[in-house]
């Protein structure tokens, strides 16, 4: 997979089984494991939410996915909005020691921190007039092995 594969969707709560279908192609065609899949569809997954609900909470707008593969086990992925500006660095680490109770989780920086630990790099970035993007790339810890 040379050059990007590409989907364009609004941004709505409706199209994220269209987002999972086609970053577990993406996923699969790069060569991934089943598990490296999965890390994949929940990182996307909790990203496009982010999105959907924080950037374009009172307005519409579109989310812009890319997928490459520059070598054999390993997926970019990048994830275009032009919702309000997010600033990871403002999101304060959630506490995640386990609680007795799942609900008494803190929901702030969650998704963030899942993202995170599921990918091997992520990068936010925020482009003047254009909006955010967010970079992550994910490599088989198969291929790396």
């Amino acid at each position: 997979m040379g050059q990007p594969r590409r989907l364009t969707v609004p941004g709505q709560f409706e199209q994220l089984a269209q987002i999972a279908e086609f970053v577990t192609r993406a996923a699969r065609e790069a060569g991934l494991t089943d598990d490296d899949v999965f890390h994949v569809e929940m990182a996307v997954d909790e990203a496009c939410s982010n999105i959907i609900e924080h950037a374009y909470a009172d307005r519409s707008g579109d989310i812009d996915l890319a997928c490459r593969s520059s070598a054999p086990g390993t997926l970019e992925i990048t994830i275009h909005d032009s919702g309000r500006p997010f600033d990871p660095d403002v999101v304060g680490l959630p506490k995640v020691d386990p609680p007795a109770d799942l609900d008494d989780l803190n929901e702030g920086g969650l998704g963030l921190y899942f993202m995170r630990k599921l990918m091997d790099e992520v990068h936010f970035e925020q482009v003047a007039g254009q909006g955010n993007i967010l970079t992550m790339t994910k490599r088989s810890k198969q291929s790396a092995a």
